[in-house]
Formats: C-alpha cells, sequence, structure tokens
C-alpha cells in the first residue's frame, strides 16, 4: 500500500511506474490500481528451518538473476524498495546495474533487506527516526498512505450510520487479530454506541454479532478511509496501519502484535501514545472486559478523545507519498 501511493504521486508527475512482486497482496492489488505487475518467485527466510533457509537462498538467487533481465528490459530510470524480501533480489540487481536506488522503511526498525541493501542507496527514506540513522542518505518522511477520506457524512452513510451516532472501529490486518477479534465481541456485546468491525479472513465464519448495533464484516473493501473517517475512536493492531490512524486524525486503542519483527508494533504504539493520541494494551492483558473499561472511559470523556484525535492529526505526514517520489525522480535525472 505505501508502495502505490508513491506510485500514484510519480504518476502525477509524469513517470512512467512498473512493480517487480511477488505472488502476495500485490498480485491482486498492483493490477487493480492499473500498474503492470512482474512477478519474481522468492521466500521469506525462515531462521528456525535450515532445510527452507536454504530454500528461500537459492530462489533469491535466481531472483536477482530474473530481476537484472526484467530492469534491463524496463530500461528503468531509478528504483524503489519496498522493504520485505521481495525488495531484496530487485534492490540488489540495480546495484549490479548502477541504477539509482531509494529504499523506503515503513516500521521502526530497518529490515533485514534494507540493511543489506542501505550502504549502496541514494537515500532511505524512513517512516521513524531511527536512532543511528540520523544524517547522510537516510530522511524521515513517514509512511505513505493514500488519502484521506474527507466526506464524514458519505463515510457515516455509507456504513448506515447517523452524524449522531458514537462509532468504534474495529480492526486487525487482512488475516485479522483472534485476540482482538473475540475481546471486541465479547466485550461489545452490550455496548450503547455502534461498532464497526472487520474481522479479516481468519476468524470471521467463528464470531457472531452480538447485536443490531454491531456490524461484523470479513474486510472492508474499497476505501478503508472510509471506516477510519466515520469512527470516534479506532481499535486495532499497531502495524504501519497506525499512520492511516494519524492521517484521518483518530484517537486509538492499540493492541500490539507481540510477535512482530524486533516487537516494532511495540514502538509503534509508543510513539502515539507518547504523543497523547493512544491507549496502548499489551496482547497479554488484553481481556474482554480491559477493552470495554478502556473504550467506555475514552468514550465518555470527550474533551480527552477530541484532545486525542487533535494529537493523532498532528503526528501525520500527509507528503509522504509526494516526497518519496521527488527523491526517485530527483534519482533519475542524477543518473
Amino acid at each position: 500500500m505505501p508502495a502505490l501511493a508513491v506510485a500514484g504521486a510519480l504518476r502525477a508527475e509524469g513517470a512512467s511506474v512498473t512493480f517487480i512482486g511477488g505472488e502476495r497482496a500485490e498480485a491482486e492489488l498492483v493490477p487493480a490500481a492499473g500498474y503492470e505487475l512482474r512477478t519474481i518467485r522468492v521466500a521469506g527466510l525462515d531462521r528456525r528451518n535450515p532445510l527452507r533457509a536454504a530454500r528461500a537462498a537459492l530462489l533469491a538467487a535466481r531472483a536477482v538473476l530474473t530481476s537484472l533481465r526484467l530492469l534491463r528490459e524496463l530500461r528503468a530510470d531509478a528504483v524503489m524498495g519496498g522493504g520485505g524480501y521481495v525488495a531484496g533480489p530487485v534492490g540488489l540487481a540495480a546495484v549490479l546495474l548502477r541504477i539509482p536506488l531509494v529504499l523506503t522503511e515503513a516500521d521502526s526498525h530497518l529490515g533485514i533487506a534494507n540493511r543489506l541493501l542501505a550502504p549502496f542507496a541514494r537515500r532511505v527514506c524512513l517512516a521513524f527516526p531511527l536512532a543511528g540513522r540520523e544524517e547522510g542518505r537516510y530522511r524521515v518522511t513517514g509512511r505513505p498512505v493514500p488519502a484521506p477520506s474527507t466526506d464524514l457524512a458519505a463515510a457515516r452513510e455509507r456504513f448506515g450510520l447517523s452524524l449522531e451516532d458514537t462509532v468504534v472501529l474495529v480492526f486487525g490486518g487482512s488475516l485479522g487479530a483472534r485476540s482482538i477479534n473475540h475481546a471486541a465481541v465479547e466485550g461489545f456485546a452490550g455496548a450503547s454506541f455502534r461498532v464497526l468491525h472487520a474481522a479479516g479472513s481468519r476468524d470471521f465464519l467463528s464470531l457472531t454479532a452480538p447485536g443490531p448495533h454491531y456490524d461484523l464484516r470479513e474486510y472492508i473493501r474499497d476505501g478503508f478511509g472510509d471506516a477510519l473517517l466515520a469512527a470516534d475512536l479506532v481499535v486495532a493492531r499497531s502495524g504501519g496501519s497506525v499512520f492511516e490512524i494519524a492521517a484521518h486524525g483518530r484517537p486509538a486503542i492499540l493492541i500490539p502484535y507481540p510477535a512482530a519483527a524486533a516487537d516494532h508494533q511495540t514502538t509503534n504504539a509508543r510513539w502515539m501514545a507518547d504523543a497523547g493520541a493512544a491507549v496502548v494494551i499489551p496482547d497479554a492483558d488484553l481481556t474482554a472486559a480491559r477493552l470495554a473499561h478502556e473504550a467506555g472511559e475514552l468514550l465518555h470523556d470527550r474533551a480527552r478523545l477530541a484532545a486525542m484525535a487533535h494529537a493523532s492529526a498532528a503526528l501525520a505526514r500527509p507528503d509522504a507519498a509526494r516526497d518519496i517520489a521527488a527523491e526517485l525522480l530527483a534519482a533519475a535525472r542524477h543518473r
């Protein structure tokens, strides 16, 4: 999603954009957004299984050769690495071909691919300030996100909500977050407010909406910003979505995913909490009663909720996509 936001900014400047990716979410999202997608075979590095790690290394080596061919064929003027194992072979191919490389890091730590490629990149665009990476090729741009929704009345109407309703949005990613799903369904069963809950594919069929006030969905497709705009309070994990929450100026209860790499979701959540924009509940401490209590306290204190919303909006980086696009265009011109 950050790469698509940058692609939109590049296209607005007249650039031609092609994606190189794998067979995951990009296989559906990139063509749907109107961009050409070339695919390579790659796999994540499994540090616990030597055989799987060896297979991933072999695939990566082959992917570098494929990426060299693709970049020559596309006559690329600049390459953007979006992080993750897909970006590693393509970034290395760019380095070998002396094509300017711009990296983006969406999390509060550098992933393996970005750590290896950073010394060769023209610019490394960071979502968060990182200790020891404040100067030189590093630049804090924020995480690119789609343009936020702005029509509150239309957003509320889309979900059958009135402007007078108090609304809590619950989500946990495409698969969903099991601890959040169960805590929300139980904790908000008798709520006096409206709940809009995107449960994800893994748990959806096992969940039941506890009443007419509870809109339980597997996904919210096409314009998730409307759901954020419609909400008075958000309950979510704290991955890259924290920037979308901030872009819409929404206060949040964040439950970091405890197994996230380098515990970056806790760092993300603390970033919002330290600014006064969020309340953090560790996943191990999450219960239906705790979630209901925290949400009730916030929704009954409208002054605090408004202050949190203001703090959230202050964290937004609305120019992130344009700033990264400008780095890529400058790199292409320099070449």
